[in-house]
This record gives structure tokens, C-alpha cells and sequence, in this order.
């Protein structure tokens, strides 16, 4: 009697599994995030959204499970301002790196003072103020927060407090690195271009005495030109795809390999390529020009 009831229940139970899961596929409603994946991609293949639409739903997806660990710029990546620097001295850097928001340091890394805001030394480079320079005047509070911290939960604090940069510090305190708004938007979006990107793309600029930067687009044919190299063409035709061959796999920023000397270090990058590269040449070699290419 026992038994019989016992495989009525289970035949019941298998005949209600077996409709939840025949209801759910009439429904067309996923529940889990796999199935919403497959949902996303099944779109994308019947062409009922686009490419770019497709890449930006999964990365707020991957967003979502991301924590600021996974994106930072680390601590020995990060450009900063001694406090006690005159703006003599750490202004020729901030052209250089073109960025607009630079921590602010007092003795080291650990000691972050606040942010200094490049637009803020425009009123002493133009006669805007009668004022001297003290970088305490204009700087401002910098955001602290964990190397956990997940990235949506930053993003939409970024987006209420209207700040753009925070610093990461791992479990013991220190500074870990730091991390910007545009780093996040980039998951979703893809890579942020700005005039200053399309300028790097187009050329090998250098930026020190061995250290350029190069498009990842550059023909291995162009580099081995510039460079006076003889790198091989065969297994890819541009110099992003011969660094993506060496590390078998696609390096997110900040990630280098070295190959025949030269150190390949990833400075821009999206979900799909490589978009930006420095290069530092080894001590004995010597370009075509000392011009950009």
C-alpha cells in the first residue's frame, strides 16, 4: 500500500516537474540568469537586437557580478601628485597623461590627501586669480572604498554623490588602487574614445626614451619598419593580434608580455580587443625616426 502511494507520489511529482518546466517554456519567462543569457544571445541570433545592444545587456550583467578588485587601476599603475610638489614641477606630467583627476600623495601612496582636479589649475595658468598657487585650496575629498565593493552598487553611488573617482584599499587598509566611473561604463559600452584616444590610434608616439605607445591596429609590418624588428606576420597581420598570440588569450589593462626584448603592456582594452599598447624597447635598439611614424 505503502508502495503504491509512494510511486503515485513520485509519478505526481515527476507529471508536476514536467509541466512547471513544459509551462515555463510556453511562458518564454527565464528564471535563472543562464536562462536569461540564452534568451540575450538567442535574440541576438535571430537578429531581433544587434551586436552592440547584445554586448551591452550582458555587460550589465557582468556588471552585476563584478567586484572593484576585478577593475581597478592598481596602486603602481596609478598617476599621482606629491602634495608637497611645486605645480612646476608635476604640471609637464599631467599634460602628459592627459587625465583629468589625479590623487593627491603625502609621503607615499598610502597617504592620500584628496583629489586634484586638472581644470582647477586653469585660473593659475591663465592670470584668472591674483592668488599663489596652494594646492590645499583646491583640493578635494577623495572617496574611499573596498577592494569587495561590487560595481553596480558603486556605479549608482557614483551617479547619486556625483563623484567620478574613488580610492580602492584592500582588508588591512591600503591603498590597492583606484578606480573611475568611466572604468565601469566601459564594461557596459565598450571603450570610451576621446579626442585624445583617436590621435593615439592612428599613430607610434612615443612617450619617453624607450617607452611608446602603439595602436593595436598597427601593421606588424609598420612596427618591424619603425622599429628596425623583424617580427613575423604570418600568424597575425597587426601587432594587437601578435600580443593576444603570446598570451593565448585576450589581457585585460595593465596585463605585459615580453617578446624578443620587447615589453608589450596593455593600456586600453574592451570585452572584444585590444585597442591601446606601450611598448618598451629594449636598451639597444633604435628607431627609424625620432618623430612618431
Amino acid at each position: 500500500m505503502s508502495d503504491d502511494n509512494s510511486n503515485s507520489e513520485n509519478g505526481s511529482s515527476s507529471k508536476k516537474n514536467w509541466l512547471e518546466r513544459l509551462g515555463q517554456l510556453f511562458q518564454g519567462e527565464p528564471k535563472s540568469r543562464e536562462e536569461l543569457v540564452e534568451v540575450i544571445m538567442d535574440a541576438g541570433e535571430r537578429e531581433l537586437i544587434d551586436q552592440d545592444t547584445q554586448d551591452m545587456i550582458e555587460g550589465v550583467l557582468e556588471v552585476s557580478e563584478l567586484r572593484v578588485r576585478d577593475i581597478m587601476i592598481p596602486r603602481s599603475q596609478m598617476v599621482t601628485v606629491e602634495k608637497s610638489q611645486p605645480v612646476s614641477s608635476f604640471l609637464p606630467m599631467i599634460i602628459e597623461s592627459t587625465h583629468s583627476r589625479f590623487p593627491v600623495v603625502n609621503e607615499d601612496k598610502d597617504h592620500i590627501e584628496g583629489i586634484l582636479l586638472a581644470k582647477d589649475l586653469l585660473q593659475y595658468g591663465f592670470g584668472l586669480t591674483d592668488e599663489p598657487f596652494a594646492i590645499e585650496k583646491v583640493l578635494r575629498p577623495a572617496v574611499v572604498v573596498p577592494e569587495s565593493k561590487r560595481l553596480d552598487k558603486l556605479l549608482k553611488e557614483f551617479r547619486e554623490e556625483r563623484y567620478h573617482m574613488a580610492i580602492v584599499v584592500d582588508e588591512f587598509g591600503g591603498v590597492s588602487g583606484l578606480v573611475t566611473i568611466e572604468d565601469i561604463l566601459e564594461l557596459i559600452v565598450g571603450d570610451i574614445e576621446d579626442e585624445y584616444d583617436a590621435e593615439e590610434s592612428a599613430e607610434i608616439r612615443q612617450i619617453s626614451k624607450r617607452v611608446y605607445a602603439v595602436a593595436a591596429l598597427t601593421d606588424i609590418e609598420d612596427f618591424n619598419e619603425f622599429f628596425h624588428t623583424h617580427f613575423s606576420d604570418e600568424e597575425a597581420d597587426t601587432v594587437g593580434g601578435m600580443v593576444m598570440h603570446a598570451f593565448g588569450h585576450l589581457p585585460a589593462k595593465g596585463e605585459q608580455v615580453e617578446i624578443e626584448g620587447f615589453v608589450f603592456k596593455v593600456a586600453h582594452a574592451d570585452r572584444r580587443r585590444l585597442l591601446q599598447l606601450q611598448v618598451k624597447i629594449p636598451d639597444s635598439q633604435e628607431t627609424s625616426s625620432s618623430e612618431p611614424a
